[in-house]
């Protein structure tokens, strides 16, 4: 809905993280879930060049390409959290992750976040929750090559009861997060999606 809105290029994934993390660097002690991780080697070797290549590459040469034609990159990346982890409950319905040492990001989350609240005031907003917008990721390996001035590495995340529920909230909530984030980067200067 989001690539929609804005008439940008979406690069989905739909492989599961009990197969491989798309969103882990190699190396990560996470990449493989507890499920694969004693796999024999040429067996996640060749789920990595199968599932984790392809998505990695297409989106880090579409960033890289914007890049090159002179474009400053939104870069959003969707993610959902289970509501509840290790008995505790997680108190956010949708959340911004973004390295808070990038003003561009920064603030960029800030101004979705309250253009978010406008439209659906009785949400529970959040910035760098559940996880830290600096954790390992693809955003932060583009961060670590692109500056603040070409790239933004927003990792959005909704809270998966949401999803499960489905119906009108989900629904609403989808509608009003894209029409926030249009309103957002009309508030940005030198921001394109």
């Amino acid at each position: 809905m989001l690539a929609d809105a804005l008439h940008v290029p979406l690069h989905v994934a739909t492989t599961t993280r009990l197969l491989i993390d798309l969103n882990r660097s190699i190396g990560h002690p996470q990449l493989f879930s507890e499920v694969t991780r004693s796999l024999p080697k040429r067996w996640r070797e060749e789920i990595t060049d199968r599932y984790y290549r392809p998505h990695r590459d297409a989106v880090e040469a579409a960033v890289a390409q914007y890049i090159a034609a002179g474009d400053r990159v939104l870069h959003i990346a969707s993610h959902s959290f289970t509501p509840v982890l290790n008995g505790r409950k997680r108190l956010a319905d949708v959340a911004w992750l973004y390295d808070p040492r990038r003003m561009g990001e920064r603030a960029f989350a800030g101004v979705w976040k309250r253009c978010l609240r406008r439209r659906l005031p009785g949400l529970r907003l959040r910035r760098n929750y559940p996880y830290r917008g600096r954790g390992d990721g693809l955003t932060a390996v583009l961060r670590e090559r692109y500056p603040d001035e070409v790239y933004l590495g927003i990792e959005l995340e909704v809270n998966q009861r949401f999803v499960a529920r489905g119906g009108t909230a989900w629904i609403e909530l989808r509608s009003a997060v894209a029409a926030s984030l249009v309103q957002a980067l009309a508030a940005t200067p030198g921001v394109t999606g």
